[in-house]
């Protein structure tokens, strides 16, 4: 039955927006460079396979037994054991390609000794007669372009509802326990817009490590150690005795308010105390409070971790010492000029660093050793850690420590996140009014709300700078990309309403080769790639291909919407074609839910 229009339907204009198909290329060639010369083959004609659909895995199955096949058939000078067990597939471009693309005859045809756009025509013969494909394409070079038919795509959007919340899952990290470190906020004030990124960004590095199969841990260092406290405690002294904070201290509201409840709490004999008894009890209990307050800012911004792990602790445990005697007795570090030296510059770091110092006290890097080898203690295999952007000489310093363990330094991995602003009324936004001196993370959920500040925190690469723009933000419309996406989650929960009061229900229908309109083949192909996404973002640790994925699945809903109906129109009977829409429309809303949910943002069901 042809698809018929709804001009009723108007009220959300389609948009492009920054496109996401090439951002997402990954190990691969731009599958688009068809160029000229195209050789094809077709799949014998066979009827629609409702029971057996073409899905992504079973496809690459399907190209590796083919390589292997073909190996085998033509004594190739190639090792099967060299095949990937996954070889990749992306999607086109542009649609008129294919469904996918793969370009393993370009990765292996010359180790074959044959040309690879020959190795790919005997691999499109090999798969010509695979159920659910409709074509094969050898294109330019070597590239294989795969076309499948209407109801092998379909079929998809039943398999979407039936997996649920597992769909776009994956087991490539199985195996592997990852400990990723994030926020780390010092305890002496509120947390600011940079340490906001790293929550959201953090915490969704961390969602998409899980849902690609990883064991996670989140975990906070919690900076009770070091100088910066002892300067906290004297500013809150200051503040309860009605001085000024001195001049390393920290100013604003927040400061006053903390010391106004350590003297609550200790009462007031605490402010005629000598100093430095009274200084102790501010540093405990200022600390106490301020970190309560930090984890109850991060938990409303939808951030918990499994891990509060006390710098102070490294030291006190003894932790510290044991560390550094095991590097001394390896080597790892040698005594100059009175103090002890790290050999870093053996472990690629530019120069050799002190760890303990010549007065015998430890350097701030020997709690950082001592902390990376309790990680590794605890069972992880892998450790992520999210610094800012003053932090770059911790790359190669935290490389060199899990080198001089005798592990291997790729186990850890520093990222660096740059700076963030607010933007308001094209003015920049400066200062916080609680905070004093910064924008705090308060300030920006208190403007746009968490989901807004985390969708985006998450859409940009964070090594790039940021710039949020509040009123922006706060809008209600599509140039708004968290509204954007959530609506169109919102409209697929509407639309499920409306059907369900007009009767129409999935389980009386389901016609996958119905689901031949253009936009439901460019819908089930933007749902099809959910499951290579999150793979992608998570070995790259890069949250924003999420987001830019969502944006265009989101563009692709909206146009079906408008060219499709699910429900009938006026008095005209309910089809089979309206329940298999249906199911394409339950499919997409799943896989905005999945793919917000990553970010950690809610999926309304209205707006």
């Amino acid at each position: 039955m042809p698809a018929t229009s709804n001009p009723v339907k108007t009220d959300v204009p389609t948009r492009t927006g920054n496109s996401a198909t090439a951002d997402l290329a990954f190990a691969v060639g731009p599958s688009g460079r068809i160029g000229n010369g195209r050789a094809s083959r077709k799949a014998a004609p066979s009827k629609p396979h409702y029971h057996d659909p073409v899905t992504p895995a079973e496809l690459a199955d399907a190209l590796r037994a083919a390589v292997i096949a073909e190996i085998d058939a033509s004594a190739l000078n190639l090792d099967p054991a060299g095949v990937p067990a996954t070889p990749h597939l992306e999607r086109p471009r542009d649609r008129s390609h294919g469904d996918w693309a793969s370009n393993i005859a370009l990765q292996l045809g010359k180790k074959a000794g044959i040309a690879p756009r020959d190795f790919a025509s005997r691999l499109a013969g090999a798969l010509a007669d695979t159920p659910g494909i409709a074509r094969l394409d050898v294109a330019g070079p070597g590239f294989l372009n795969i076309t499948l038919d209407t109801a092998a795509a379909g079929v998809l959007a039943r398999d979407i509802v039936q997996e649920g919340n597992a769909y776009g899952r994956g087991t490539a990290l199985a195996g592997q326990w990852i400990n990723v470190e994030f926020v780390s906020a010092n305890p002496t004030g509120p947390i600011h817009l940079g340490g906001a990124r790293w929550a959201a960004v953090g915490d969704a590095i961390a969602r998409l490590l899980e849902a690609d199969g990883a064991k996670v841990t989140r975990e906070y260092y919690f900076n009770d150690h070091g100088a910066q406290i002892d300067h906290f405690a004297a500013s809150l002294l200051a503040r309860a005795r009605g001085a000024e904070p001195p001049e390393n201290g920290y100013g604003g509201q927040y400061v006053e308010d903390i010391a106004r409840q350590v003297v609550d709490d200790a009462g007031p004999h605490l402010l005629a105390l000598p100093n430095t008894t009274a200084l102790e009890t501010f540093r405990t209990r200022g600390v106490e409070l301020m970190f309560v307050e930090i984890k109850a800012s991060l938990h409303n911004f939808g951030v918990d971790f499994d891990v509060y792990f006390h710098e102070e602790s490294l030291h006190s445990s003894g932790a510290v010492s044991a560390a550094l005697d095991v590097l001394k007795a390896s080597g790892a570090l040698y005594q100059a000029d009175g103090a002890w030296w790290l050999r870093s510059t053996q472990f690629g770091d530019d120069k050799d660093r002190v760890v303990i110092k010549s007065d015998g006290s430890p350097a701030y890097i020997a709690g950082d050793i001592a902390y990376l080898r309790d990680k590794k203690a605890r069972g992880a295999t892998h450790a992520i850690f999210l610094l800012g952007a003053d932090h770059h000489g911790y790359i190669a310093r935290l490389k060199a420590a899990a080198a001089a363990f005798g592990d291997d330094p790729d186990t850890v991995e520093v990222l660096i996140g740059q700076l963030v602003s607010l933007v308001r009324g094209g003015q920049p936004v400066r200062m916080s009014k609680r905070a004093g001196t910064v924008v705090t993370m308060e300030d920006l959920v208190d403007a746009v709300g968490v989901d807004a500040a985390r969708y985006a925190m998450a859409r940009s690469s964070m090594d790039s700078t940021l710039a949020i723009d509040l009123d922006l933000l706060a809008k209600h419309t599509n140039d708004n990309p968290v509204f954007y996406v959530q609506y169109a989650h919102a409209r697929t929960a509407n639309v499920a309403r409306n059907a369900a009061a007009l009767k129409v229900r999935r389980e009386d229908a389901f016609d996958p080769a119905a689901l031949n309109h253009p936009t439901e083949a460019e819908l089930l192909g933007q749902l099809a790639s959910l499951p290579r996404v999150v793979h992608q973002a998570a070995a790259l640790r890069e949250p924003h291909r999420v987001a830019r994925y969502l944006e265009e699945l989101a563009g692709a809903y909206h146009k079906w919407y408008d060219s499709c109906r699910v429900t009938p129109f006026g008095d005209d009977p309910v089809t089979d074609i309206h329940r298999t829409r249906l199911w394409l429309n339950d499919a997409t809303r799943q896989v905005l839910a999945n793919g917000l949910g990553l970010l950690g943002v809610s999926a309304p069901e209205r707006m």
